[in-house]
């Protein structure tokens, strides 16, 4: 029997067009699926994002909205896959930059793995935070003013990180319970400290 507790739930899973690690991507999603939210979709552009396992092409998958169209007022939780390319491209659209500050300015629990972190590091949301990612961000986390563990996942205030595609299965149960809580008051850091 599927689980309840994410029942009318939206979650969002901001990607780039392409370069997206396909089990980051998949996995979280059929979490929050059997969970009983709605995830949806997002990519810079309307039409298919290209997924990867490692660094060969695999599957592609549609996008509901574009960043565009999206507004994180719809949305209840985030989730930032990885994959190399990936967030490198969506740190240099200032439509995503500014979808994910709105959504941490908001409160609203949101899981991020591997090299997605990039993302946040762009948008100046690491600052004072503790987080994990794959081991070749940990001197931008640092750089940026985030704590960088190497653990399995890390959960500070809503936001829950992981390092590795080794990692989805304690990840997904942990963005199941932060997603479940909703939004986290927390004293706002970085680029949320002057967001309105």
């Amino acid at each position: 029997m599927a689980s309840t507790q994410l029942d009318g739930k939206t979650v969002a899973f901001l990607t780039a067009q392409e370069g997206i690690e396909e089990v980051e991507l998949t996995e979280p999603w059929k979490a929050v699926k059997d969970a009983g939210a709605t995830p949806k979709l997002i990519a810079p552009e309307s039409g298919e994002i290209q997924a990867f396992n490692h660094l060969d092409k695999s599957s592609t998958y549609t996008v509901d909205q574009s960043l565009e169209d999206a507004h994180p007022d719809d949305y209840d939780a985030l989730v930032l896959p990885g994959g190399v390319a990936n967030p490198d491209q969506l740190r240099t659209d200032e439509r995503a930059i500014q979808f994910v500050q709105q959504i941490f300015a908001a409160g609203k629990p949101v899981g991020v793995i591997c090299h997605g972190p990039w993302t946040l590091v762009e948008a100046d949301l690491v600052r004072g935070r503790k987080l994990t990612s794959w081991p070749s961000l940990q001197t931008d986390i640092r750089n940026a003013g985030g704590e960088w563990v190497d653990e399995e996942v890390v959960v500070d205030e809503g936001l829950v990180s992981s390092r590795k595609p080794d990692d989805l299965p304690v990840f997904c149960a942990k963005i199941i319970e932060e997603f479940a809580e909703g939004r986290h008051q927390t004293a706002q850091a970085g680029a949320t400290a002057h967001a309105d």
